[in-house]
């Protein structure tokens, strides 16, 4: 199905955008996104093959998207890739958008420490990566938007989904800590929390979902939009988004 054009179009002409986890689903539909509202996106996955083709997809349509892969749990990678945007865009970083994201799931108590310790490194420990570097870069400047994907699982508990749910969670309150943190800098920080979307992750975790009243990955790029639509004014700090035949909080 071809990509849907969506209503909001902030203008986003020059700025220089980062999206973790950009190869598929949420990630591949933001990354296309703010390339179409004038964007130049570093897209950083680890599946080279479909970074590649996200970026060729990108070009045609006349956006600028530059592949970068990266696994953000990895240190040395998250480094490497703040150094293309240094050598790329002399350091200068308009939006981070932390949707790089894995689950593992299964119950508590016969649940795996290796993989409990992937979901960790990768969901969160990958988002604090990503934060850290982009603040150095956008603090001299005195502004940039720090955008994290959390889950409805950030909010709640689901069973079998303990690490996720951790990570999750972890990511919603280390989006507390830094907006708190950066009050006053010029630099706005939210955090995303959806529900379910038809993404082969939630398949993965929900077989029980009829996928068809799933929301879809552009609704959570439309999300994005809206808060980089927004004046300088004004600031969201959390949007808990969820499919409509799901059951309020």
């Amino acid at each position: 199905m071809p990509d849907r054009e969506l209503p909001l179009k902030p203008d986003l002409t020059g700025k220089v955008a980062m999206v973790t986890g950009a190869s598929r689903g949420i990630g591949r539909r933001i990354a296309v996104s703010l390339a179409r509202c004038g964007a130049k996106v570093m897209a950083l996955a680890r599946d080279e093959e479909k970074l590649s083709e996200l970026c060729q997809q990108i070009h045609q349509e006349g956006g600028e998207a530059f592949p970068v892969r990266a696994d953000v749990s990895q240190r040395e990678d998250v480094l490497h890739a703040f150094d293309e945007v240094d050598e790329a865009f002399g350091g200068r970083l308009d939006i981070l958008i932390n949707n790089a994201g894995i689950g593992i799931y299964g119950p508590i108590a016969e649940f795996n420490l290796e993989d409990w310790e992937r979901v960790l490194a990768v969901n969160l420990s990958g988002t604090f990566l990503c934060c850290q570097q982009a603040v150095r870069r956008m603090e001299p400047r005195g502004k940039g938007y720090i955008i994290n994907i959390s889950s409805v699982v950030g909010l709640k508990g689901y069973v079998n989904q303990g690490a996720y749910t951790a990570s999750k969670h972890g990511v919603v309150g280390l989006t507390k800590t830094l907006a708190a943190e950066l009050h006053g800098t010029g630099i706005k920080v939210s955090v995303i929390c959806p529900g379910g979307v038809d993404t082969d992750l939630v398949s993965r975790a929900r077989p029980d979902l009829d996928r068809s009243v799933l929301m879809k990955p552009e609704d959570i790029a439309q999300t994005v939009l809206f808060l980089l639509a927004l004046p300088d004014r004004a600031t969201v700090d959390l949007i808990y988004i969820r499919r409509s035949g799901s059951t309020p909080f």
